[in-house]
């Protein structure tokens, strides 16, 4: 399960556009890809097709990843370590911060249950 979500801002710390803050446009969870807005540019030359009809050099973002980005807290502002909880008794799994006052996303992930259930002591 991916720690960072769409319209997440996050701070980039590894790579070339280290230092970069920018918001979250896409997540790909199979490939633990992100592709955040004015990060990681690429250029790319198009040749002239039928969808599309001109041609040149076009400029846009390429996935980047998630490891190298940390989610920005939206009250202080502070880049942020985001980490599991699981819930207990009746209560489902979610997703703790580090900081305390960061909503609790709630964590659809059954195999972490599953994890901590298939255990033997």
């Amino acid at each position: 399960m991916a720690k960072v979500k769409k319209g997440d801002r996050v701070k980039v710390i590894a790579g070339d556009d280290r230092g970069k803050i920018g918001k979250v446009l896409r997540v790909f969870p199979d490939e633990n890809r992100v592709l955040v807005e004015g990060v990681n540019i690429v250029t790319k030359h198009q040749r002239p097709t039928a969808t599309v009809r001109e041609p040149g050099i076009i400029k846009k973002e390429a996935p980047i990843h998630i490891s190298n980005v940390m989610v920005i807290c939206p009250e202080c502002g502070v880049p942020t370590r985001i980490g599991f909880r699981v819930g207990r008794g009746a209560q489902a799994p979610a997703l703790q911060t580090m900081r305390s006052h960061l909503p609790i996303r709630p964590c659809f992930s059954t195999s972490a249950s599953k994890r901590k259930s298939g255990r033997s002591s």
